[in-house]
């Protein structure tokens, strides 16, 4: 009687763990685009970005400039600095954001410590 409680803990856990471990492997590789309202009016965004090892490498391209974009991705966190030249200054900006599925990533940004907004962000297809 006890294994059969035991076996039947162990089932359920697994049904519970294995779709957030599927989940943790999700690869963000690709073209995202977003489109939000900021300080200075209409930003849209396309982000072009590479995941390998949890690196996260790429561009981001707005209506405002393009610049490279380094940073990480744990799991369904990923996390990123875009270097922007707006109007000739040097511009850090830092998002942070959460994987809510293999089309979607919802992200805060902070411009230069600032603060800035919140958005979804899309795979293009």
């Amino acid at each position: 009687m006890n294994s059969i409680r035991t076996w039947t803990m162990l089932a359920a856990a697994s049904v519970l763990v294995a779709p957030a471990a599927a989940f943790a492997q999700a690869d963000i590789s690709g073209t995202w685009t977003t489109s939000f309202e900021s300080q200075v009016g209409t930003q849209t965004y396309t982000y072009d970005i590479k995941v390998e090892d949890g690196k996260l490498t790429g561009q981001a391209k707005s209506n405002l400039g393009q610049g490279p974009v380094a940073g990480t991705v744990e799991g369904d966190k990923v996390t990123f600095v875009e270097n922007l030249d707006y109007q000739g200054q040097a511009l850090a900006i830092t998002y942070t954001g959460q994987i809510v599925s293999a089309d979607e990533i919802k992200f805060k940004r902070d411009v230069a410590g600032a603060g800035g907004e919140e958005f979804t962000a899309t795979r293009k297809k």
